[in-house]
Order: C-alpha cells, then structure tokens, then sequence
C-alpha cells in the first residue's frame, strides 16, 4: 500500500532542509508526494541553493492556492504532513486554524483527521507566543521538530549537517531509511 505524504515548504530560511527531504523521499515508489511551498519559500529556495524546478524532483507539486488538491480534504487519506521548514507565521496560522491557503487548509485536515503533522520550524530565539503555539500545536496531535542539527556523526560539509534533522524527520514519519547515523552503531 502506498503512502500518502504532503510536504509543505514554508518561507522561513532553511531550504536545504527541504531540498534534502525531497531528494530523500522522491525516488521512494512506495510513497505518494504532495508538494506545495509559499510565494517566500520560493524566493528563500532561489537564494540559498538557486533557480526552483518543480520538475527536479517526482513529486505531485500543487499552487499554494489550490483547494482543489487532494490532501485539502479528509477523504483523499493523506496519513502524514511535513511543513520544513516552518515559519512562525506559518506555525502561528496552523496553530490558530486559519485555513487561508492550501497549507494551511491541509494541516487543519491532517489535524482534524488525528493523522501525523510533523512541523519544523527554523527560528531562533524563540519569543512565548511562538512556544505557546508549539505547546498548543503539540497538544493538538502535532509534532514539533525544530531545525536543530546534531555533531555526534561528525558532519562533514553544511548538507551532511542539515541532514542530521532530515534523517530524525524521516524517522519521525515512520519512513524506513537505512542510510543514516544511529547512535551507538558503528
């Protein structure tokens, strides 16, 4: 049975995150892709790695004004969302349930359906309002994993480290990967 995925890509910096989390997932077959990203997603994309093609990666790639997208509805069964990364904007409309776009219209399905929403915000410091809506978004069935690389694999380039919190996103959508650094294995 295939897996029904949405990945959302927020304007927030950090487009690494997602390009590795695309390049990860796309070539998988047993996985469906839906992908959508925000006007400033775009425009991070083309900063910090060049020109996006949606066409680069084998995906279903949806306007962020689509509603007619499958994973807008409940019924299209979409089992899990992934916003990487996540502004706090973005985080505090999802939190608030405004479903003004197709993003955010997808994580208050995913929500609503009690199926798994893994958002990854990439900000620092975080300010209360953005912890109060993290703790209100992870009471609501969320997951709340920040961009927050780890050392112990002793990273060797800025996408070996970014991929320490591609690889922990993976694992936390139940997504078998077998090339990835486990502690305590050598």
């Amino acid at each position: 049975m295939s897996r029904k995925i949405v990945i959302a890509i927020g304007g927030s910096s950090g487009s690494v995150y997602a390009k590795l989390l695309l390049e990860k997932l796309a070539s998988r077959k047993e996985l469906t892709l839906g992908v959508v990203m925000t006007d400033n997603a775009k425009i991070n994309w083309e900063i910090e790695i060049g020109k996006w093609d949606p066409s680069a990666f084998d995906v279903d790639y949806y306007d962020n004004n689509d509603f007619y997208a499958p994973f807008a509805s409940g019924s299209a069964q979409y089992d899990t969302m992934i916003v990487c990364p996540c502004s706090m904007g973005l985080l505090s409309r999802i939190n608030h349930g405004i479903s003004n776009d197709l993003i955010t219209r997808s994580a208050d399905v995913i929500l609503k359906e009690r199926r798994k929403l893994i958002i990854v915000p990439r900000e620092t410091p975080y300010s209360l309002i953005h912890l109060r809506n993290m703790t209100a978004l992870t009471e609501a069935g969320a997951i709340i994993c920040p961009a927050t690389p780890s050392f112990y694999s002793n990273p060797n380039s800025l996408e070996d480290i970014a991929l320490t919190v591609v690889d922990r996103i993976i694992d936390l959508a139940d997504i078998d990967q077998k090339e990835t650094y486990r502690w305590g294995k050598s």
